[in-house]
Formats: C-alpha cells, sequence, structure tokens
C-alpha cells in the first residue's frame, strides 16, 4: 500500500496497515472522498520517504499505531472525517509547515486536531508517561477541542493493548499508571464505559499482575453456574415483557474485575463475599416508525419495563438510580434497579432504549449524533471550567480539582426561575452563587431554601430551589477555597482574592506613605523591609494586607518605623543590608532545613535548593532510591521508591510524581528502626549494643525488645549518614548468634 524507504516496516505491519485503511474507507458514518483517498496516501507516503517517522520507546510502528488508534475512534467512538484523518497524519508532522500544508490539503479542522495532537505528542517524546511539569499543558490541549481528548483515549487504548509484551517493564508501569488516574476517569466523564472499563483491566493486569489473574481464573472457573443462574432470571421476564407487546433484548453483562477487584478491596472480602458479579441489562427497541405510531415515550416504555421486574423480583428502593429523569452531564440515561432474584441473591438490573444504549457504548460521539454538538451534555461547560482554572494559575491544585471532577456523582438544584443546574456532589450555596456570576459570588452572605435561610457552606442537595442573598459589603475570604467544591469556584475565588489583595496593598501602601509623609518623612524601602521582619513578617504583601484589614495600626507602624530607621543610621552595620530577590534566602529557625553542609537532593531535571522534606512513611536516608511527590503547597515529599505507599501514590497522583537523585553527601544523620527477631539468650542485647557502639558514625538512640516463649522482637533506633553504613550493620547483626532476622522498617 505505502513506501516503506527510511523506516524498517514488516511485512506483517504493512498487511495490517491496509486492511484498517480498507475497513476505514468504506465506513458508513462519514464520507471519505476518493480525493480525500489519494491524498492521504500521497501524504503518507511523502512523510515516510522524507524520514519523518520513527519507531517508539517500545519499538512499535508510529504509523500502524496510528492506523489501529483511528479504528478505534472510528468503531468504538464513532469520530467524523475530520478527527479520522487528524488521527491518522498527525504522526507525520514535522513542524509549523506541515500542518499549514495538511490545513490546505484537508481543512482548517483537521488542522486544528492535529495541533492539539503535536502538542501533546511533543510532551510524549522523551518519556511514556506524562512528567509533572507537562501536566498543564496537556490539560490545556485537551480543553482546546473535544476530539482531541477522545482520540487521546482511543490512542491510550491502542498502547496499552499493544505493549502486552514489550520488555520495558519501568515504561509500562509509567503507562499503566497514567491510564489508570488520568485516561480511564476521562472516558468515564465522557461516556466512553467499554473503554473506560478496557483501560483499568489492562492497568490492573499490567500493574498488579497476581490480583488480577487470580480474579480472572476465578470468573473462568465460576462461569458455568453464572451462566445458568442469568438464565434462570432471564426467562421468565423475557416472558413478561413480551406479553406486554415490548420490543427488546436482554443480555447479562459480567463486571470488569478493576471493579471486583476495586469492591474487594473495598469490603475487605475474598471473591467469594462478592455476590453482585454482574448486572442484566434490557435494551428496549425503539425505531422512530415505531415511536411515532405509538405516540409513547422512550421513558414510558423503560418505566413500563420497570414495573414488569419490580412485580416479579422484590426491589431496593435505596439502589434505585433514575438517570432518565435527570441525565448525567455527559448524556448517560438509564434506570438501574437491584432486585431480589432466585436463590435470594441480589441481582442489579439496567433499563434502557437502544438510543440510550449506543450513548452508554460510545458516550459523547452517539449523544451528538442524537442531540446535536451544542454543549446539551454539558461536557462543552466542563471543558471552560479547564480552562478558566489553568487561566487563573491554580498549578498542581486545578489538577488535583480536574482529576476529582472526572468521577464525581451528581446533584440537581433549581434557580428561582425553574432552570435547572448540575453540580458534583458536596458541592456548597457559595458553588451555586460562583455559577450564576462572579460578582454574585463575591458578594454572597448566604441563600434561601424553602424560605429557610442558610449560611454559604451549606450542602447544595438534589431538587433544592436556591435563592442566593447578597451584600453590597462582602468580600471573598480565603477560606472560601475550602467551602467551595467545584474547581471553577475555586478559580473564580483565587481570582476574586487577587484582585482584592492587590487593591489593599495598593491602598495601605499609599496610606503609610502619605501619614508618613504629613510627618516630613521620606518612605524608604529598605527600612521598610527591616522594619517588616523586625515585626516577623514573611511576604511584604502580608505587612500591607494587615495594615489594610487592621491588624496593624498605622500610627504603631510609624513609631516602629522611626525606631528601625534611627538603629540604622546610628549603627549601620547591626543589620545585614537588605538583599535583592535574586539572592533572598530565608531560614526559619523553628524548622529544621538542609543546610549547605547537608546532603544534596535533586529534583526532576537538576534543579536544587527546592523546599523538600523526607516522607515519615518510609524514612528515606541518603544512598536509598528515592522519588518526589509534590504535595498541595507545592512542597515536594521524598519517599523511598520501595516506600509502602508508593504504588497507591503513583496509581492515584502519577502526574504529580517527580525524579530524585542524592548528588551531595554532606554531614546529615538520619533516623532509622531495625526491626530484630532472635532467641532470647543470655547476652543478646550486649551483643547487640556492643555491635552498634563500634561502628563509626553510626549513634543507637533506643532499643525497645519484648520477649515470648524465647523468643524476642526489638525494635533498634538509630542515627546514621547513608545507606553504605546500614548494610554494613545489618551485615554484622545477621551474624550474631541467635539472631533470625533483622530488617529495615
Amino acid at each position: 500500500m505505502m513506501a516503506t524507504k527510511n523506516i524498517l516496516m514488516t511485512e506483517a505491519e504493512q498487511k495490517e496497515i491496509a486492511e484498517i485503511f480498507d475497513k476505514l474507507l468504506h465506513m458508513p458514518a462519514w464520507s471519505f472522498t476518493k480525493d480525500d483517498e489519494e491524498k492521504l496516501r500521497t501524504h503518507i507516503n511523502d512523510s515516510i520517504d522524507k524520514g519523518n517517522i520513527r519507531r517508539d520507546i517500545f519499538n512499535l510502528n508510529p504509523l500502524l499505531l496510528a492506523f489501529q488508534t483511528a479504528q478505534i475512534a472510528a468503531e468504538d467512538i464513532g469520530i467524523g472525517r475530520d478527527g479520522i484523518l487528524a488521527c491518522l497524519l498527525h504522526t507525520t508532522i514535522n513542524g509549523e509547515e506541515d500542518i499549514q500544508e495538511i490545513e490546505r490539503t484537508f481543512g482548517k479542522d483537521v488542522g486544528l486536531i492535529i495541533k492539539g495532537l503535536s502538542r501533546i505528542q511533543e510532551l510524549y517524546k522523551k518519556h511514556p508517561a506524562i512528567e509533572s511539569e507537562n501536566f498543564r499543558n496537556l490539560l490545556l490541549s485537551f480543553a482546546e477541542d473535544m476530539r482531541v481528548i477522545l482520540i487521546m483515549i482511543a490512542d491510550r487504548v491502542n498502547l496499552m493493548r499493544q505493549i502486552r509484551d514489550t520488555e520495558n517493564a519501568e515504561s509500562k508501569q509509567r503507562v499503566s499508571e497514567e491510564a489508570s488516574y488520568l485516561y480511564a476517569p476521562l472516558a468515564h466523564k465522557l461516556g466512553l464505559y467499554q473503554l473506560k472499563s478496557e483501560l483499568e483491566d489492562l492497568s490492573l493486569k499490567y500493574m498488579e499482575h497476581d490480583a488480577y489473574y487470580m480474579i480472572k481464573e476465578k470468573l473462568n472457573t465460576t462461569k458455568r453456574s453464572r451462566d445458568a443462574y442469568i438464565e434462570r432470571f432471564i426467562k421468565p421476564v423475557e416472558e413478561k415483557l413480551r406479553e406486554a407487546g415490548l420490543s427488546f433484548h436482554m443480555k447479562g453483562r459480567t463486571k470488569s474485575i478493576h471493579s471486583i477487584w476495586q469492591k474487594m478491596k473495598k469490603q475487605q472480602c475474598e471473591f467469594e463475599r462478592i455476590y453482585d458479579l454482574f448486572a442484566i441489562r434490557i435494551i428496549i427497541d425503539t425505531p422512530e416508525a415505531h415511536m411515532k405510531k405509538t405516540a409513547i415515550s422512550e421513558h414510558a416504555l423503560c418505566w413500563q419495563a420497570y414495573s414488569i421486574v419490580t412485580d416479579m423480583y422484590q426491589p431496593n428502593p435505596k439502589r434505585l438510580r433514575d438517570w432518565l429523569s435527570v441525565p448525567k452531564s455527559n448524556g448517560y440515561e438509564s434506570l438501574h434497579i437491584t432486585v431480589l432474584g432466585p436463590e435470594n441473591k441480589w441481582v442489579e438490573v439496567q433499563i434502557r432504549t437502544q438510543r440510550m444504549d449506543e450513548v452508554a457504548e460510545k458516550g459523547l460521539a452517539a449523544h451528538w449524533r442524537y442531540k446535536g454538538i451544542k454543549g446539551e451534555s454539558g461536557i462543552d461547560e466542563w471543558l471552560t471550567t479547564i480552562r478558566q482554572a489553568l487561566e487563573a494559575g491554580d498549578g498542581l491544585q486545578v489538577m488535583d480539582h480536574f482529576k476529582m471532577d472526572l468521577y464525581e456523582d451528581e446533584v440537581y438544584v433549581f434557580t428561582p426561575k425553574g432552570e435547572l443546574l448540575k453540580f458534583p456532589k458536596g458541592a456548597t450555596i457559595l458553588d451555586f452563587a460562583y455559577r450564576i456570576h462572579s460578582k454574585v459570588g463575591s458578594a454572597c452572605v448566604g441563600a434561601r431554601i424553602n424560605n429557610k435561610i442558610v449560611p454559604v457552606r451549606e450542602t447544595l442537595k438534589s431538587g433544592d430551589q436556591i435563592e442566593i442573598l447578597t451584600s453590597p459589603s462582602q468580600r471573598p475570604k480565603l477560606d472560601w477555597l475550602n467551602i467551595v467544591k467545584t474547581a471553577r469556584s475555586k478559580a473564580k475565588i483565587r481570582l476574586a482574592l487577587k484582585e482584592t489583595q492587590i487593591k489593599d496593598g495598593l491602598y495601605a501602601k499609599e496610606l503609610l506613605t502619605r501619614r508618613l509623609k504629613n510627618r516630613k518623612i521620606e518612605m524608604d524601602e529598605g527600612t521598610v523591609s527591616h522594619l517588616i521582619k523586625k515585626l516577623g513578617i514573611k511576604e511584604t504583601s502580608d505587612f500591607y494586607k494587615q495594615i489594610a484589614d487592621g491588624k496593624l495600626d498605622v500610627n504603631d507602624v510609624i513609631e516602629k518605623y522611626i525606631e528601625v530607621r534611627n538603629h540604622l543610621q546610628n549603627n549601620t552595620s547591626a543589620l545585614p543590608l537588605a538583599k535583592s530577590a535574586k539572592d533572598y534566602s530565608y531560614v526559619n529557625p523553628d524548622e529544621k532545613v538542609v543546610r549547605q553542609s547537608e546532603d544534596v537532593l535533586v529534583i526532576d531535571k537538576n534543579l536544587k535548593g527546592l523546599d523538600f522534606s523526607l516522607a515519615k512513611c518510609c524514612h528515606p536516608i541518603y544512598g536509598d532510591p528515592v522519588f518526589g511527590f509534590v504535595t498541595i503547597n507545592g512542597g515536594i515529599k521524598v519517599h523511598r521508591t520501595d516506600c509502602p505507599n508508593a504504588p497507591e501514590l503513583r496509581k492515584r497522583f502519577g502526574y504529580r510524581i517527580v525524579k530524585a537523585r542524592w548528588s551531595g553527601k554532606g554531614a546529615s544523620l538520619y533516623a532509622i528502626t531495625l526491626r530484630i527477631i532472635g532467641n532470647d539468650d543470655i547476652g543478646i542485647v550486649n551483643n547487640i549494643t556492643n555491635v552498634v557502639s563500634k561502628e563509626e558514625k553510626i549513634i543507637m538512640r533506643s532499643i525497645n525488645i519484648d520477649s515470648n516463649d524465647g523468643l524476642f522482637r526489638g525494635n533498634l533506633v538509630i542515627q546514621l549518614d547513608d545507606t553504605s553504613r546500614l548494610d554494613v550493620l545489618i551485615k554484622k547483626l545477621r551474624t550474631i548468634k541467635g539472631i533470625k532476622q533483622v530488617e529495615r522498617i
């Protein structure tokens, strides 16, 4: 089909590309013209001849990956012509000129999607997973065009399928972590439940191999009995539905391996104690002709099926989920009920129409096909929120809320005019106020719900009708950031606080300058710096804010200013000169800080001097393989790579993980604990303490021992400077007669 110059393309790869290309050309979902086909072949062949295509970090052919991804995007998501062309062409791009040529050849929309994909491809060039500092850029690319997200989800599904047998274990781990914490939640948000499940299952398979195959084996073992039970449950329901004149089909769907594993961990139980291993789905056929002829709505048919099922089997009213009356923000519509089936087993039943099922399987693209593309699903609003939050400069906090918003349940509330608004579960009155308008949010003092006045921190409940109460004297407060739930509200509050702080600071500075002038004193910035330090205030902005808030009396400040000025004039060497921001450093005497003489850690890309602390869960010391974890406040927490919390941190917050390594040896001492188990022989403790005391640069802090039935268990706390001394000590302790085990905890 295509030239193979400058790229090692096997016969099997060429054959697969040709087969996929043929399928894409004959798919009726979009209009691929003969002209498109010829231009596409020409462009790809030219790119191969120019040497623009190179195998990736897993030695996979990027051109074949592009075709495989396009097939997933077409068949499982339903992306149209522009998206498919962008998917096939973006691997051939080598600069802005190529994108401009594609825009001229295939259209502006194709070029726009390719720009987003190319930005993401640049981020992934050096690493198979996004580094923390690039996560923001990734979100910006996603927020530009919905189709960029959809194609990237298809791309990650395909990559996860292809890396099964790769020998690059580290890269495979990172790709799997990112699929779990980013792409699976994205697929969930966009209603792509089938792809979401596949991403989660493959991530589990690669990251927790034993758990995956244990559940898979048990599912295979119980398949026959499970299928038989589903048949017993379905058969009488089918008869009743047919008697009612409904056209439908039913199927039993086993829960994904990942969801079963999550249940086992949450409930802390074995596989055998998980009872809801499957769900029954009733899909009602509703051809348009039938709907017009009968004039019965889709919802009425679903409720009719619900009535039939609940007449036959006892329902659990607490487990009713009605996404017919108010669909999810991604367009998902369905009725979920849990009933007590044969043998007193609880069974989940999902009732939906054929259209609803396609939306559930293919997500947003199917929703658009039925409802139009004008943001009816709420996704446009979600993307706008991402853009606003990123513009507000929220850093890692934006990423946290971005991730948190992906899986959130929703509540539905009404404005006084009856307009329905959706919010994540846990949203408050302040979230509602900021949704109406930024000015309404900043002036909010509470709300009226059912004639009852409630405070700004009141949690929204579905069905509430809310009237916001405002006051012209109200101003946004810092603690509001802990009250609101949505990233949009947090972004708006931060912007308002910045504006307020700037205004307050200017006002306070002007006030201080004017008062000093009234006393014939010129304000000197150097003297102000010394004054701020003397007052124990860290930031100049905090100093002026305290004046604006009335926490510092201006007259008192002026008196202290005069004292500092006179002291400086009388003894110019008494205080060090204020330094410029370039050389500014601050040491907090109340905290342990890393001094220049102590060990040096290099964080991420050769960054030194960052604020970091050593994690207490694993107590890393010099020489341990370590990584950094970026905390909410921006500091770095350093963990050992074998820290017991490392797998969970990588899984849930992979974008916050940064590289770290020891680079300079100082005089630091680290406290660590050794667990020692051995025979309770006479003199055993003396032997242990003698070994420790003879080791150079090792200090024993404490030792606690419990003895039982001739065995002792003890915790030995020591201080030392690096892992090499620790390794030597552990070896010597293990040679003591009667010692059975020595391990670091």
